[in-house]
């Protein structure tokens, strides 16, 4: 819900980043190529290959920008000594269509002994609930929902 009072600002506007974009074009039999700006390129497969699946990728998008909020946040105090994330959900169909439900992100974090170590360990849930309540974009979006335009070029 959107509070009337407080503006609506594009993130990263002061210094032009605020727009993002892909290109996808068909590579083959149920594969596409997503290109980024920068030239980076993901492979996207229907599941019949070794190619991530549009809903993995979505998985991956949730599990990469929280590692990265969280990494950086808890970083400025350890590095971490080991550092997966493990981003999961059930995909249904039903009366809303198919979708995934039940969406979850599970850090496995650890840091080095010492001060350094403790005070990393001690910031990494409010790093956690930093990312999930309001850094990551990925998954606010998905919790907030937004409006997809579906057009013909």
């Amino acid at each position: 819900m959107t509070t009337p009072d407080l503006p609506v600002t594009p993130a990263g506007s002061a210094e032009g980043h605020a727009h993002r974009r892909i290109d996808l074009t068909k590579i083959g039999a149920g594969r596409y190529k997503a290109t980024n700006a920068r030239g980076g390129v993901v492979a996207i497969g229907s599941g019949d290959d070794p190619d991530f699946t549009p809903v993995e990728l979505l998985l991956a998008a949730l599990a990469g920008c929280s590692a990265i909020d969280v990494d950086l946040i808890t970083g400025k105090r350890a590095e971490a000594t080991a550092f997966a994330v493990v981003a999961e959900g059930e995909k249904v169909r039903d009366e809303g269509g198919n979708h995934l439900v039940d969406l979850r992100l599970t850090f496995e974090v650890r840091f080095p002994e010492g001060e350094d170590g403790d005070r990393a360990r001690e910031a990494l849930p409010r790093s956690i609930a930093q990312s999930r309540d309001r850094l990551c974009t990925v998954g606010r979006t998905v919790q907030l929902g937004a409006p997809v335009d579906y057009v013909e070029a």
